[in-house]
């Protein structure tokens, strides 16, 4: 038998590797990469996710779960997909202490189309710390910081499906997305801190359109999005704890459906949790009067014993239309309602329950000759609160019956400078009220037809200078 000796036997596996490598090198510049890839397989190299693979399972009829989620954990970070339409099965998991720096966007042409129940992107972090930088842990800093989700269309094709779940993440930024017939739009739970939702579309979906469900969360900005059509709400918080919640600049309408249980357009409901430290500000909030108990904004607080589990929040500049309630206040405590115009308060455009330190206006509640159906009540009631001014309203033409600011059962309420013009009853009705403050309000009907109501009414309670006061003004 011819030996040969190992040294040469080594520089002849050598040469044969190279000239191997070099063969495969020359077959992928001729017949393209994919063939290149495919021979690498055939010797033993792990598969590389390339474009050609992405556009080749987003035709809409490939499984696109398996090959998106490979690509999410080879930790390439960076994800762009192609135009076309991509399938799951399954939800996308994105763990990130696992695969570090993750960036997923569709560039506006892709669509996801969730078959499964569950999310189709699940963000997973592992940040049990707070906002405050020396609790963040290096780990997070290091691979786990602002996962982005950007340019994406998530359909929902499952009754169970999801867009977006977050799950103890830090700075999670969810930017120019359209999720639409999912179950929830975006899904928040557990622990997250510094979330950012910015010019998204959640249209359209059976549940809610942000879901705070939950969470602990502090730091969270929704801006100039449209949450639009959620069957059982806009912006929902329930069972949570949340600090800073900013709401700027959004269309949120229609979120309410006569099928679902009572929600709102915007929902705080910390019957148990707490949310406190906030702003809604400069949006367009409207519909649908058509759905029972239906509300704009509804802050649900906890107790008479506890009422201050909502609040600490400011309302302003906002325009707010054509619900059962405009604005609904329960137990709440620390809330400032100003600048906003509202009108269409089919049952009311302001109801306050058992509430306290209000600062409520100035704020037009106006009554436009051109808005149809003519028969929204438009009222203001107080009803239990205490400790609260009232200054500066405008009120045109409500039909409230009783009153157009009804004050029930208040006290060391003050009550200044407004303006309350052609409204049925009473134009500011006191009943069973005790230390309250009337001051320098203009109240008028001048209507062919008004009514002889008193203009401005107390019934029960006390009226010396201990009791109630009503000085100056004009009324007719």
């Amino acid at each position: 038998m011819l030996r040969i000796p190992a040294e040469r036997r080594g520089r002849f596996i050598a040469s044969r590797a190279v000239a191997l490598a070099l063969l495969i090198a020359l077959y992928g510049v001729w017949h393209g990469a994919p063939r290149f890839e495919s021979l690498l397989q055939a010797q033993g190299e792990s598969r590389v996710i390339t474009t050609a693979h992405l556009i080749a399972v987003a035709d809409g009829k490939a499984d696109a779960t398996a090959t998106l989620q490979k690509l999410i954990d080879s930790g390439k970070g960076e994800i762009a997909l192609p135009k076309g339409v991509y399938r799951l099965t399954g939800s996308l998991v994105v763990d990130l202490d696992r695969v570090g720096f993750t960036s997923i966007s569709g560039n506006g042409v892709a669509r996801l189309v969730m078959e499964a129940a569950g999310p189709a992107i699940r963000i997973v972090g592992t940040h049990d710390g707070t906002a405050a930088p020396h609790t963040v842990k290096d780990n997070v800093w290091d691979r786990q910081r602002t996962p982005l989700v950007d340019a994406i269309e998530i359909v929902g094709a499952h009754p169970e499906a999801t867009g977006i779940e977050l799950l103890k993440t830090m700075q999670p930024t969810l930017t120019r997305l359209t999720i639409r017939h999912c179950l929830h739009a975006v899904h928040i739970v557990t622990r997250n801190r510094n979330v950012q939702i910015s010019d998204c579309h959640l249209y359209e979906n059976r549940g809610v359109g942000v879901y705070m469900d939950g969470v602990n969360l502090h730091q969270i900005n929704v801006v100039g999005c449209h949450i639009s059509y959620n069957d059982a709400g806009g912006i929902v918080c329930r069972a949570s704890e949340i600090r800073n919640l900013q709401i700027a600049g959004c269309d949120i309408e229609g979120n309410m459906s006569p099928d679902t249980e009572p929600t709102a357009n915007v929902l705080l409901d910390c019957r148990n949790g707490s949310v406190r430290e906030g702003a809604i500000v400069g949006c367009t909030i409207q519909h649908n009067h058509d759905s029972p108990d239906s509300a704009n904004i509804r802050f649900l607080g906890k107790s008479t014993e506890e009422p201050q589990k909502v609040g600490n929040f400011c309302i302003s500049d906002n325009a707010l239309s054509d619900v059962r309630v405009n604005i609904h206040l329960q137990h709440a405590r620390g809330v400032t309602i100003t600048g906003n115009t509202i009108w269409k308060g089919f049952d009311y455009n302001l109801l306050a329950e058992d509430c306290s330190h209000l600062v409520i206006g100035p704020n037009l509640f106006d009554r436009n000759p051109d808005y149809r159906p003519p028969n929204s009540t438009n009222g203001l009631v107080f009803r239990d609160c205490s400790d609260s001014t009232i200054t500066g309203l405008h009120v045109f033409h409500t039909l409230a019956g009783e009153a157009a600011i009804l004050l029930e059962n208040c006290r060391w309420m003050n009550i200044s400078g407004c303006t309350i013009l052609d409204s049925d009853g009473a134009g500011l009705l006191l009943r069973d009220c005790d230390r309250c403050s009337v001051t320098s309000c203009v109240v008028r009907d001048e209507r062919e037809d008004a009514d002889d109501a008193p203009s401005i009414h107390i019934e029960g309670g006390r009226h010396q200078l201990s009791g109630n006061m009503v000085t100056g003004g004009i009324v007719k």
